[in-house]
């Protein structure tokens, strides 16, 4: 296939992602993860944001020289953002991840034990291979491999409140417990972390994302602290990452990714009121976004900044 057919399936791999869903009368259900979202006005507002940063995506210019890409065991769809992230940094989607220059493992799943093809071109990158495990005990581990102090807690030794969640990525279901206490299946147990903001009333999410292991942007979640663990933000905005963390900072924050195995993706920086520490609590290599609360120039140019990270990452800087 040629590039200029190749340039035109990635362009419009977005016309099959209604088979993603499943469509009834009173909501619809995502097929790979068997969530379902009913329909509401808040949901078709939220649809209208995002078409409207998807024609954005489509128009922002592309970076040359180009690169072919092939995502593997899933195709990347539109909603994720590398999607238009690589697309404006000049990559060309490829189903031949064996002719492609970069082959990255794209799978929108917890625990994820994929392989590199067997067949790869001479010199090709590979990303997120070694990335198959994102749940939030995992998170814990890597978060005191980076920062060099626990965000986890024994529960049945642990005195106070504790938050307890899902080991599963993305199910915002945390809840706030008393300690000591009987640990429940599939639940992991970690430290509070105060992460209000100047306005005791709000919390503040440091969504960063990551490009090579290095921070790229970060988007400033707010939310009421009733719906701390939710993601429904009430403000989102963009910011550089040296705008918002200590070079020391930065390189914890590396030393995270590298533990993981994260080449691409997103974590949840939270700064503790108290004494200003970091923790991560999240990590996502497939995650979507920008932000649905963040106004579309930033969230154009935040498509911009990660596209030139990438690019710079995928084949070195530009002279």
């Amino acid at each position: 296939m040629s590039a200029d057919a190749n340039h035109s399936v990635y362009q419009t791999s977005g016309r099959v992602w209604l088979k993603d869903f499943e469509f009834g009368l009173t909501g619809l259900t995502v097929r790979k993860t068997g969530a379902r979202v009913p329909y509401s006005p808040s949901v078709f507002a939220q649809v209208f944001d995002w078409f409207r940063y998807y024609f954005a995506a489509i128009g922002i210019e592309r970076q040359t020289p180009s690169f072919t890409i092939a995502f593997t065991p899933e195709r990347a769809r539109p909603w994720y953002l590398i999607w238009a992230v690589s697309r404006a940094a000049g990559a060309v989607y490829t189903s031949d991840a064996s002719n492609a220059d970069v082959v990255m493992q794209f799978e929108d799943a917890t625990y994820s034990p994929n392989t590199p093809p067997a067949r790869l071109k001479p010199g090709a990158k590979l990303i997120n291979f070694g990335c198959t495990d994102v749940s939030k005990s995992r998170v814990a581990w890597a978060c005191e491999q980076g920062f060099g102090y626990k965000l986890a807690v024994d529960p049945l030794t642990h005195t106070g409140p504790a938050v307890e969640k899902s080991e599963i990525n993305a199910a915002h279901d945390g809840r706030i417990v008393q300690c000591p206490t009987k640990p429940l299946p599939d639940r992991v147990y970690q430290r509070v972390i105060d992460n209000r903001s100047a306005d005791p009333n709000i919390v503040e999410d440091l969504r960063t994302c990551t490009v090579g292991g290095k921070a790229a942007c970060v988007f400033i979640k707010r939310r009421p602290v009733t719906k701390r663990f939710l993601n429904t933000n009430t403000e989102v905005v963009l910011r550089r990452p040296e705008d918002v963390f200590t070079p020391q900072e930065l390189s914890q924050i590396t030393a995270f990714t590298r533990a993981i195995g994260l080449d691409w993706g997103g974590v949840d920086v939270l700064r503790d009121r108290a004494d200003g520490r970091l923790y991560i609590v999240d990590a996502n290599k497939t995650d979507m976004g920008p932000p649905i609360s963040l106004n579309l120039p930033d969230k154009v140019k935040a498509a911009r900044m990660l596209a030139k990270a990438f690019r710079d990452y995928v084949r070195g800087p530009s002279n």
